[in-house]
């Protein structure tokens, strides 16, 4: 953009769009949108690790932009109540405390998630509804209603002084929905009418052909397979689709059978749908946790968690034979509804093969139409598009991939190349009414969730894990005079991982003699200093364990002064 623009950008009331996270990935999603006075946070998302992460739980935004700018802050808005919009936020909140605001079931499974972290301090917890408009500083945020995989789904739509900005959240267009609440039309082509500024919307199915399929023909699909069924019917599905969960329940209510749920998120987030009213079951149906063993075989469903293959979810333990309260037997049915998140794909194969050597029968997307994407396809993204009519275009929520087939769709129904903005985390746009341009970057990155330390793993501690799961480790250890530096005990050599003592008793024995060589070496040479001893120590054994083994262990020298 020429220097004469960019002064025209300075008169002229402007905003930045800054991804956090959900851009070039699947998960994390988070959004800012900044005015010169205010901010506005969109979605606070996690994601799953990937495989290199050794045993990290959780992948979260990096917020340290927002830290540094809190002041500006005045609320986070959430499109819906997917670990992947929401799961952030009782780790964002212990170094931002900020209002938050979405609808009545999106703040009921946030507000399940608070309740397990013991905050110092007050939650500001603030419902909208669609058509709701609230003000913040100098923003104005207004909710939308759309179709999505999940109950009380929104879109965004911020009156900025630089024009209106339009976030789509996660959206598909069905004519059909299950609870008779379809995307809001109307709203988006007005808004269309009136001028939006930019237009972030949903590229999960970029890359898919047509229309994505609705819900109803699930409950085709569930009816026959409980039409079928001789024994024991058990799915796995998201504990956060209410849609879903509701299509069971119609089923099994016509198939006169009963229900009982497992998992602890499942059990969790069906109780907070049934108190809001969003999930309706006859009296009865479903059986306390104890009631298992009292409900004949036959007229028995499991709605459980595991339809990603995590390790400790109730269908993964039931696979692997380890449930205490169910056990797979032949005649069962299993039934797996929901997408492979990219990642899962080793994980869910594998148990899929466990359940059929246990002699289930197992149902899954690739065989069954057991599922139906919450994610529009092209057809319905070039409608949204046509609806919005937006100045400026960015794709968001998808891999690159996915961002890149969204913008040719926008070149489709005629929205000027260079008007669309195909960005990464921490890239920074800065718009008015009539331009739009790439403005820098600011840093962002990962932080991962162990346990309960937050952030306190990184690269470092990955390399180290991923090297300890390669090649083992080996400990020295040995007691020194201090005076002298000359050996009083020791040295130990201790494997894990590295080798078999039994049968590999001679390579320690002589990386023992290494060692004490030098030891002895240092003592002479009168090297007293502790680090460059364990230096020397690792240096000479890892040259000798690699040209022995060609392995690289971790090696760790302990040294003791007497």
């Amino acid at each position: 953009m020429s220097s004469k623009t960019k002064n025209q950008d300075d008169r002229e009331p402007s905003i930045s769009i800054i991804p956090l996270g959900g851009l070039g990935e699947i998960g994390k999603n988070m959004m800012v949108i900044e005015s010169s006075e205010d901010i506005l946070v969109i979605d606070a998302g996690l994601k799953f690790p990937d495989e290199e992460m050794l045993g990290v739980d959780l992948v979260i935004p990096d917020t340290s932009y927002l830290t540094e700018n809190k002041d500006k802050i005045r609320g986070i808005v959430l499109t819906h109540g997917h670990e992947d919009h929401v799961g952030a936020i009782p780790y964002i909140l212990q170094g931002l405390n900020v209002p938050i605001y979405g609808t009545k079931l999106t703040l009921g499974l946030v507000q399940s998630r608070l309740s397990e972290f013991n905050y110092p301090f007050d939650i500001s917890l603030n419902t909208i509804e669609p058509g709701d408009i609230v003000r913040l500083g100098g923003l104005e945020v207004e909710a939308i209603q759309t179709t999505h995989s999940i109950v009380d789904g929104v879109a965004i739509a911020v009156h900025t002084p630089a024009g209106t900005v339009v976030h789509t959240g996660d959206f598909k267009i069905d004519q059909s929905p299950t609870d008779g609440k379809g995307l809001d039309f109307q709203r988006f082509a007005e808004l269309g009418r009136r001028g939006v500024t930019v237009l972030m919307s949903d590229s999960t199915n970029a890359d898919r052909e047509g229309y994505s399929r609705s819900e109803i023909e699930v409950l085709k699909s569930f009816d026959e397979v409980f039409s079928k069924a001789k024994g024991r019917i058990i799915i796995a599905t998201f504990s956060s689709n209410i849609h879903r969960i509701q299509q069971i329940i119609d089923v099994a209510a016509k198939h006169r059978k009963r229900i009982l749920t497992m998992g602890m998120s499942m059990e969790k987030n069906t109780r907070i749908a049934s108190e809001l009213g969003y999930l309706k079951a006859p009296s009865g149906m479903f059986l306390e946790p104890g009631g298992l063993n009292r409900c004949p075989p036959e007229n028995l469903v499991v709605i459980t968690t595991g339809s990603q293959g995590e390790p400790m979810s109730g269908l993964s333990r039931m696979a692997m034979g380890v449930d205490k309260s169910i056990k797979i037997k032949p005649g069962d049915t299993v039934v797996i509804s929901a997408r492979t998140i990219p990642g899962n794909e080793r994980a869910i194969a594998s148990t899929i093969n466990d359940l059929f050597r246990l002699g289930a029968e197992v149902i899954y997307e690739q065989v069954s139409e057991v599922h139906v994407s919450g994610h529009a396809s092209q057809e319905e993204l070039k409608l949204m598009l046509n609806l919005v009519r937006p100045k400026f275009f960015v794709p968001v929520h998808g891999e690159y991939r996915h961002l890149v087939y969204h913008a040719r769709l926008a070149e489709m129904v005629g929205i000027r190349p260079e008007n669309t903005f195909i960005i990464e985390n921490g890239e920074v746009l800065k718009f008015t009414r009539s331009s739009g341009r790439r403005a820098g970057r600011i840093k962002v990155g990962k932080v991962l969730v162990d346990g309960k330390g937050v952030g306190d793993v990184g690269s470092v501690v990955l390399r180290d894990r991923q090297h300890l799961s390669q090649d083992g480790l080996m400990i020295v250890v040995v007691t020194l005079n201090s005076q002298t530096g000359g050996i009083v005990s020791g040295p130990e050599v201790i494997s894990r991982g590295f080798v078999y003592v039994r049968e590999s008793g001679g390579l320690l024995d002589e990386a023992r003699e290494i060692v004490k060589d030098v030891l002895i070496e240092c003592e002479q040479e009168k090297n007293t200093e502790w680090g460059t001893i364990k230096s020397s120590v690792k240096d000479a054994l890892a040259r000798f364990l690699y040209e022995r083994t060609e392995r690289r262990p971790m090696i760790l020298p302990i040294i003791m002064e007497v």
